[in-house]
């Protein structure tokens, strides 16, 4: 590995020195946008979930026979466009910030370029698995760096590929991510006729038993016939407000904000739900603590069914991101602080020693939660992007919660595909611990997600329309009494420990035959 990066930094100082190094060619340059391009194609908006099962293909024929310093370059290129037509969005909240982001998370990209120009021999039924286990830890380093940016990994462009993500319950997403650059590896050798007729043969019939390994177990669980006497049933309403982030903190908007989720309220109640939801920070008003529930307005004291909702609460002058359950009577029931915080969103990482980041963007002073909380209902709250983080929920779920309830405002980000990427997120916390996920997003998208990942419902108009209305869906969600946990849910992420230990099983055979290629 040492001799790995150093030849890597050697190449590096050669080329900036040589400015023709810096150069592509047009086929270079137009390999690499095919790439990028079949991978924002794999994501909402547009979510043709085929094109992923071979977007890598065209990278791999770029970094054919190239160096490893122009292998990163076209690897990195790459990784830009793609970040840039993903997460274009988040210029509503910061243009300075979103090329930085960009930026960094091409790095990955990057990265993943220059091990796949290491790889200069045929492949074999072997080493078939080496490429994927490097973008799975790569997917796996980007989530937990830096406090981590799961977002838009591979395998999030299945999410309505029901059948094949199953296997979740098992890997977690990163799983799905693997077999879909199995799939591009293998495609691009057979394209290219690097496969030899033995290997290729068996790389062949691998790849086959795999996914028709993962499409059996898809069907099992999502086909096999559940007791119906181990079910219990809850009926959950879920609040959309549609707020305009404009008005969320306006003093002057405050009674029109109450007045309009009370209201949706008083509607959904016609259903008899055993719980309201309403999206994160939905109350206008700072809660002060201990008794938050005094500080209500009477409106919330009057509603005739345990209500969740999100606010800010302060507490030994601590803000917090909060869910608070209040019931008529009872009062406050529970609270949830959320735990991970968005950077630059909720804090300022490292602002002590760096001040100038506090002009990267605008934002408040949040301090992070500690407990896993389980509500009385026996649910747990993830707040806005925790959902992104499958540790969170499983931490939940072996804490008793039987389902979750995601709480998100995604207003920030306009019309655009921000939520509907969110979504995809919540689709796989709900299959890898088999439960229920209930979503309340202020804009949208709100509604239910089934323990298969199926969008059950979703809150809409009579267009079909389901961000930027207000509304509210009401659905009865099951709950398993005494169900046995997932694979994942017990063991979490023992993939990754797999595919760490297979990158240092197969480096040595790597390193040698690099070396005398």
């Amino acid at each position: 590995m040492l001799r790995t990066l150093k030849k890597f930094t050697v190449s590096a100082i050669e080329a900036l020195a040589d400015r023709h190094s810096l150069q592509f060619t047009a086929k270079d340059l137009c390999l690499s946008v095919s790439s990028a391009a079949l991978l924002i194609l794999s994501f909402p908006n547009f979510n043709l979930w085929i094109c992923a099962w071979f977007a890598f293909v065209p990278l791999f024929s770029a970094l054919k026979g190239k160096s490893k310093f122009r292998s990163f370059l076209i690897s990195y290129l790459t990784g830009v466009i793609f970040w840039s037509g993903c997460i274009y969005w988040l210029v509503h909240v910061t243009t300075l910030g979103t090329l930085l982001l960009v930026l960094y998370l091409a790095l990955y990209f990057g990265f993943f370029g220059l091990v796949v120009s290491a790889i200069r021999y045929p492949l074999s039924a072997k080493n078939l698995f080496f490429i994927p286990s490097v973008w799975v830890i790569l997917e796996y380093v980007r989530s937990h760096l830096l406090t981590g940016f799961p977002w838009a990994l591979l395998g999030y462009s299945q999410y309505n590929n029901l059948l094949i993500i199953q296997f979740a319950d098992i890997t977690g997403a990163w799983g799905v991510s693997f077999l879909i650059m199995v799939a591009n590896v293998f495609i691009y050798y057979a394209a290219s006729r690097q496969l030899p007729v033995a290997s290729g043969a068996k790389s062949f019939f691998l790849v086959i038993i795999c996914i028709i390994g993962v499409l059996i177990y898809g069907y099992l669980k999502i086909y096999r016939r559940s007791e119906a006497a181990d079910q219990q049933p809850i009926k959950v309403s879920v609040i959309q407000g549609n707020i305009p982030q404009e008005l969320k903190w306006d003093a002057g908007a405050q009674d029109f904000i109450i007045n309009k989720y009370s209201n949706l309220t008083a509607a959904s109640l016609k259903d008899k739900p055993d719980l309201v939801i309403w999206p994160e920070a939905s109350y206008p008003l700072v809660l002060s603590g201990p008794l938050y529930y005094d500080s209500l307005g009477d409106s919330l004291k009057e509603i005739n069914a345990p209500l969740l909702f999100g606010a800010v609460t302060v507490k030994d002058n601590l803000y917090y991101n909060s869910a608070l359950l209040v019931s008529k009577g009872a009062g406050l029931l529970s609270k949830y602080d959320k735990i991970h915080l968005v950077p630059f969103g909720e804090y300022i990482p490292l602002k002590n020693i760096f001040p100038f980041l506090e002009t990267i963007v605008p934002i408040g002073d949040i301090a992070a939660g500690r407990d896993y909380t389980v509500f009385q209902k026996k649910f747990s709250v993830l707040i806005c992007f925790e959902d992104l983080f499958p540790e969170l929920s499983r931490q939940f779920v072996k804490r008793g919660a039987e389902f979750l309830v995601n709480i998100t405002n995604d207003a920030w980000y306009k019309e655009t595909s921000a939520p509907y990427q969110h979504l995809q997120a919540s689709v796989f916390r709900a299959i890898e611990n088999r439960v229920f996920l209930v979503r309340a997003a202020n804009t949208g998208i709100s509604g239910f997600i089934n323990p298969l990942g199926r969008i059950v419902s979703l809150v809409e108009d009579k267009a079909r329309r389901n961000i930027f209305i207000d509304g509210y869906d009401t659905e009865e969600i099951t709950l398993t009494a005494n169900k046995e946990k997932s694979f994942y849910a017990r063991y979490g992420d023992i993939f990754i420990l797999f595919c760490l230990i297979f990158i240092f099983y197969s480096i040595i055979p790597y390193q040698y035959k690099i070396k005398n290629a």
